[in-house]
């Protein structure tokens, strides 16, 4: 593509895109212009004249986003969260002042500007509650939430420079769900992934999660889990809006890709006065029939002083709810002993388990934020501090049936044979399809019960400190912000208990203490097993004895006691510097802007353990090694058919244990699982906006240079690892306004997403509890992708909404999470067998790519109720329709071709929603199709190149259904009810084929009331 740029207007716009050629302007006074465009430079910057003021509703609240502009001249500005809003460099005369909001009537005013500041105040003589409106309707003196959030997220929306998406709060401060994950959701391209039914990761336009970063006002701040950005924990009770940046500009983080969520917390001064909200509900959850609760406060009010104005808001919330789950989890693999025809296409389950939860979670937040407005007025200087944590204190019964027990034993012939349902002596049926078996359905003889017991005081913590200041310095504006995070990711398990069955013995001589299990396994949502006794006959072989309900009757003895104190602890200092200088070259305003950027982030991890794991020391602590001794009466609490029945245990009891344990042991720093990751980064960027008749264009580049030092505790000793990268990230945008209805959007942008900081540590960290094992990779390189994003919004009055965009992605060096079986005795130690473990780590493959087409539609019935002749009741009636479809690509470390992590082919969400009178009521659905978690272990088994643990790992795919009713008893009081997880959907995964899942998980649907009070 070439592009011929003529004349003077040519040359001034060619000199703006070219953000180096717009900072020699400025110190040069545009000497690369000619003579007639420099004195119109001069003369517009020596103009002193400027119209400012503010901008409100009726009712006193604030329009933040509003665009007030001067259409004769080209110029604009928006209005910012103080309702502020100025336009300087204005020579003298008379103007058509324009100020627009959506779903408000154009204000239009005529402005006289003189050698001085001419300050122009706008008030709309409606609110956005009552417009829309029409007469004889019956009006009920309430708020409309769900209007007002709409039109400050349009607002936003529409004078953005790059695109973007908005989750806006209505006049009283309230978001529509309870934390930031959940609120994101129903926004056009984001999907979502869960944990326990609650929305917990964002992807943008079916990006992978680590494309997409976090920050608060603008900090990026680090997730306790590192890159991979946690939303669960951070309740909306602490934002005033969440702006999704969808196109990347050179003042956002290099490292990203997909979109930043951008987390703009409350300030007094976003409200005219004294403020206080409250809200306070409890509900139920169904499955377990356990209650939750939740709250919140915020109380804000500003104060005039003889040195300026202060403000001052504090908010703190709570949502607590009990919890049990429902689950069943299934590990796959290629079996190298079964060599019968058609083992090339056959996987063997290599166990299957149940994870039955009792848990208590938990999510609370403070936050206070002073600010001071010095008496010049022309200055706003901040400091706020966060806090914000996520907890899970969980208790956990984890039966675990060992099919695979007694592998080695199976028979390896190769030729096809009759069925015989009765095994060889000393074998127990496990992959051995001349029993009868499938991998499916089947009996195996004689096996291993597992049983882990876990107390569990899980807790993810960000503690975020920002001090700052706004300087307007004329038509120079200075920004500058200093940053203190401390994560940390809290993995503490106080208790963890493991009993096992008696030992298989000599050809099985002990199995008959052991169990002999029915398996089928045919119904991806339910793992059905029954339980037996086992009969050794005298030539060897098994049979099957008595079925067999309470699990307990089976003999197991405690094997191993474990107390783990582990944190993650992450500290980062930020230092941001940014200046902008508006002004004019010939007739174009333009926006200089220019910033720097120091980031120094460390990440260490630690853990210290507690172990006791044989009989003389369970002795020598006075522990008893039967079950019975941690058991408490109760039946269980879920709802799945288990297939057998199990008693708790007592939380009071197993910590009595580990008390007990303390006296004969004591708590040692498990060196293989320590890591130190330090990142320091150093970055500058350059960029231009430029105003036009047409639009906006905005163009620069940001450069980034990153210094890693990596440190680990090996098995032969410590070990250091560093590296160093600079990458540059150009981009640029356009934004036309074919219409005061339309926008178009082209935007071209780059980014590179790292590894993780786990991910860059040079040893491996084993979790004895969930039976996994990651490994660093230090060598891992950054993913670098291109993109282009082509949208067009068209917004109808009075809140309606239509867009669709393409957009496309190329990326260098995918990154991909790997999953396999360790299959290595390297970590085994203290008797403690890790070969079977699950082992994570990630590696780069090759290209990829993803590209996609974006559509969404918002809409009221208000405006056309009168033209279809409908009664004035039904135009309380509305739709938000978003639906995002992706086809990408991505070639795995091995050279197989598949789908880009993390991306689903559709994501879609519907709400339809009724607000009038003073009530609202909502409906929300959201689905995304299956998408790849983890690539699997590829290799050679029996000569056939397959999945060694069934193949690659993905999501299946995810509906949701929510509801919420709301209604205003006065302006100042309103009751609601929220009714969350209405499908009751299991969160499933499953490898290679959607037959084979390998986790299902229920969670029960949730009812919740309160009130909220506001004044």
């Amino acid at each position: 593509m070439h592009i011929i740029l003529r004349g003077r207007a040519g040359r001034t716009l060619a000199c703006v895109l070219l953000v180096g050629c717009g900072q020699a302007a400025l110190a040069t006074g545009a000497a690369a212009v000619d003579l007639s465009a420099t004195a119109a430079i001069n003369a517009a910057i020596s103009a002193p004249g400027s119209i400012e003021g503010s901008v409100t509703q009726a009712n006193g609240d604030y329009l933040d986003g509003a665009s007030v502009s001067i259409p004769a001249i080209d110029r604009t500005t928006t209005v910012d969260r103080s309702g502020r809003y100025r336009i300087g460099n204005l020579p003298a005369g008379s103007y058509e002042l324009v100020v627009r909001y959506v779903g408000l009537p154009d204000q239009r005013l005529s402005v006289t500007v003189g050698d001085a500041a001419v300050t122009q105040n706008v008030t709309f003589a409606e609110t956005i509650d009552a417009a829309g409106e029409g007469a004889g309707e019956i009006v009920v003196n309430g708020s409309r939430p769900i209007a007002e959030s709409e039109a400050a997220a349009l607002q936003i929306q529409r004078t953005s420079d790059s695109l973007v998406s908005v989750v806006a709060s209505d006049s009283v401060g309230r978001l529509p769900d309870q934390n930031i994950a959940q609120a994101v959701s129903r926004l056009p391209g984001v999907a979502v992934q869960r944990d326990q039914g609650q929305a917990r990761y964002i992807n943008l336009r079916g990006a992978p999660i680590n494309w997409t970063t976090l920050s608060f006002d603008g900090i990026n701040v680090v997730s306790p889990e590192g890159r991979d950005a946690r939303f669960d924990s951070i309740p909306s009770a602490i934002a005033s809006q969440i702006i999704v940046r969808k196109a990347v500009t050179p003042d956002m983080t290099g490292e990203t890709i997909a979109g930043n969520v951008d987390i703009i917390t409350r300030s007094a001064f976003d409200y005219p006065g004294f403020k206080v909200q409250a809200k306070g509900g409890i509900g139920h959850v169904e499955l377990g029939k356990k209650t939750e609760y939740e709250g919140s406060l915020v109380v804000s009010d500003r104060f005039d002083t003889g040195i300026g104005e202060f403000g001052l808001v504090s908010s703190a919330s709570l949502y607590r709810r009990g919890m049990v789950t429902d689950n069943f989890e299934t590990d796959w693999e290629a079996v190298g002993e079964d060599r019968r025809p058609g083992f090339q296409d056959r996987i063997w389950a290599r166990e299957t388990e149940n994870k039955l939860y009792r848990l208590t979670r938990k999510n609370y937040s403070l936050s206070t934020r002073l600010d001071w407005r010095p008496n010049d007025g022309n200055s706003r200087l901040f400091a706020e501090t966060i806090y914000s944590a996520f907890q899970d204190d969980e208790l956990r019964n984890n039966y675990i049936v060992d099919l695979d027990d007694q592998q080695s034993r199976a028979p390896t012939g190769t030729a096809a044979c009759a069925v015989n349902a009765t095994p060889a002596a000393g074998t127990t049926g496990y992959a051995d399809i001349c029993t009868g078996n499938t991998p499916l359905r089947g009996t195996v003889y004689g096996i291993d019960l597992n049983s882990n017991f876990t107390v569990r005081a899980y807790k993810q913590s960000v503690f975020t400190n920002t001090i700052g200041g706004d300087h307007e310095l004329g038509d120079w504006t200075v920004a500058w912000r200093g940053n203190y995070t401390r994560s940390i990711d809290d993995r503490t398990q106080p208790a963890q208990l493991n009993y096992d069955s008696p030992s298989f013995g000599t050809n099985g001589a002990n199995a008959g203490n052991r169990l002999t299990v029915a398996y089928d396994l045919s119904d991806p949502q339910l793992a059905r097993i029954q339980l037996y006794r086992t009969i050794r006959n005298a030539n060897g072989t098994f049979a099957r004895g008595d079925r067999v309900i309470a699990i307990e009757d089976f003999p197991r003895t405690l094997a191993r006691l474990r107390s783990l104190k582990a944190k993650d602890v992450t500290t980062a200092y930020t230092a941001k510097l940014d200046v902008t200088r508006e002004t004019t070259l010939g007739a174009l305003p333009v926006k200089f802007a220019a910033g720097l950027r120091y980031d120094d982030r460390t990440k260490t991890s630690k853990e210290y353990l507690l172990e006791l794991n044989s009989a003389a020391q369970f002795a020598a602590a006075g522990i008893n090694t039967g079950y019975a001794a941690i058991a408490i009466p109760g039946g269980f609490q879920g709802e799945i058919p288990l297939g057998y029945t199990f008693q708790y245990f007592g939380r009071d009891k197993i910590l009595g244990l580990v008390d007990q344990a303390k006296r004969v042991g004591s708590y040692n720093l498990v060196t293989g699982n320590f890591y130190d990751v330090e990142e320091k980064v150093y970055a500058g960027y350059a960029m231009t906006t430029a105003t036009t008749d047409w639009g906006s264009i905005v163009g620069g580049a940001r450069v980034e240079h990153v210094r890693n030092i990596s440190n680990a505790i090996s098995a032969l000793g410590p070990i250091q690892v560093s590296s160093n990268s600079t990458l540059v990230y150009p981009s640029l945008h356009f934004n036309w306004n074919v219409n005061d209805a339309m926008k178009a959007r082209l935007s071209f942008n780059t980014g590179a997403a790292r590894p993780d900081y786990d991910q860059l540590r040079p040893n491996f960290s084993f979790n004895d509890a969930n039976q996994t094992i990651s490994g660093g990779n230090p060598d891992a390189k950054p993913e670098k992708a291109r993109g282009v994003d082509l949208y067009v919004e068209y917004y109808t009055m009075p809140r309606g909404f239509l867009s669709v965009g393409i957009f496309y992605k190329d990326v260098e060096d995918v990154l991909f999470d790997s999953a396999r079986t360790f299959g290595s005795d390297r970590l085994n130690a203290n008797g403690v067998d890790r070969s079977q473990y699950t082992f994570s780590t990630i590696l780069n493959g090759g290209d990829g790519s993803i590209y996609g087409i974006e559509a969404a539609i918002q809409q009221q019935l208000d405006p056309f109720v009168g033209d279809l002749g409908l009664p004035a009741w039904m135009g309380g009636f509305g739709v938000q329709l978003n639906a995002t479809l992706n086809k990408s690509r991505s070639v795995t470390p091995d050279g197989r071709r598949v789908k880009l992590p993390g991306t689903s082919d559709a994501v879609y969400n519907l709400i339809a929603y009724y607000e009038k009178y003073g009530f609202s009521a909502r409906v929300s659905y959201q689905n995304r199709s299956p998408w790849l978690d983890a690539i699997g272990a590829f290799g050679a088994v029996n000569g056939v190149n397959r999945g060694i643990d069934g193949g690659d790992f993905y999501w299946a795919k995810d509906n949701e259904l929510d509801a919420s009713v709301r209604y205003a008893i006065t302006p100042a009081v309103e009751i609601f009810g929220d009714f969350s997880n209405l499908l009751n959907g299991p969160g499933r995964r499953y490898v290679g084929n959607t037959q084979y899942t390998i986790e299902h998980e229920t969670f029960g649907r949730r009812y919740t009331g309160g009130v909220r009070v506001t004044f």
